[in-house]
């Protein structure tokens, strides 16, 4: 039988999501270890999204197996029983037998969160950004996002992706009070894409790139032309989206 799970976790503590040799201080590591404990035997895990280290997540989902049918909400608390606080399982849901959270999902969203004034209460979750940013000029500078769909310019070098295609549904820059959130979604994303966007796009509102500048970055496919990658601890993995056929 084929689940998915629903979870969310604050990134800060992890050496991101996935299982790496060399270190065991990961958010998949956790949760295996959480299903073993609960189940009595291994279990293996797919998510439908990876986040680095330091990256937070309010919604994902992963899938894996089990023999028989379960309790979901005796799942829940045991499971939850055997993970750290910054570690929630919120959902258990029953999927056709060869759904795939990662190759079945048809859309990903991100938040990146900035502060413009010191608040402690937001340490961790939000990037303290000190210079003036042009809000405007840097959504002029997001919609010429939606004009293209190569974005190897934005991804981490040597990586082992087949291709840099990547089509966005929504790219804008929002004031919330003394916040400024980046809220971005795309069918799929290049590892390191979404903290070079925005580390590119700040420069944008700092006036230190046009926004023809912008769309030049865009067209030379070269990651030495984008801006900084902007830090982990703003960034959030939203939400994964899946067709209802996915569902039982």
């Amino acid at each position: 039988m084929r689940y998915f799970l629903e979870i969310a976790y604050r990134g800060t503590a992890y050496n991101g999501w996935q299982v790496q040799d060399n270190t065991d201080k990961t958010v998949q590591g956790f949760l295996n270890r959480a299903l073993k404990n609960t189940l009595r035997h291994e279990v293996e895990t797919v998510a439908g999204g990876r986040t680095d280290a330091g990256v937070h997540c309010k919604r994902q989902f992963v899938h894996f197996d089990v023999p028989d049918v379960m309790d979901s909400n005796a799942f829940l608390y045991k499971v939850n029983r055997c993970l750290p606080e910054d570690i929630y399982v919120s959902d258990l849901l029953a999927v056709q037998p060869t759904a795939h959270a990662r190759f079945d999902a048809v859309s990903r969203s991100y938040e990146y969160h900035i502060s413009l004034e010191k608040n402690p209460f937001l340490e961790g979750l939000a990037v303290r950004y000190w210079f003036p940013l042009n809000i405007e000029l840097m959504n002029e500078a997001a919609a010429k996002l939606f004009q293209y769909n190569d974005f190897e310019a934005f991804s981490r070098t040597h990586t082992d992706v087949k291709t840099f295609l990547c089509d966005i549904y929504r790219a804008e820059w929002i004031r919330q009070g003394n916040d400024l959130v980046f809220y971005i979604r795309a069918n799929r994303f290049l590892r390191g894409m979404v903290r070079t966007i925005v580390g590119t796009l700040l420069e944008v509102g700092r006036g230190k790139l046009s926004t023809e500048d912008f769309e030049a970055i865009i067209q030379s496919k070269k990651r030495t032309s984008a801006g900084k990658s902007a830090p982990p601890q703003g960034l959030f993995l939203t939400d994964v989206s899946y067709p209802a056929a996915v569902f039982v």
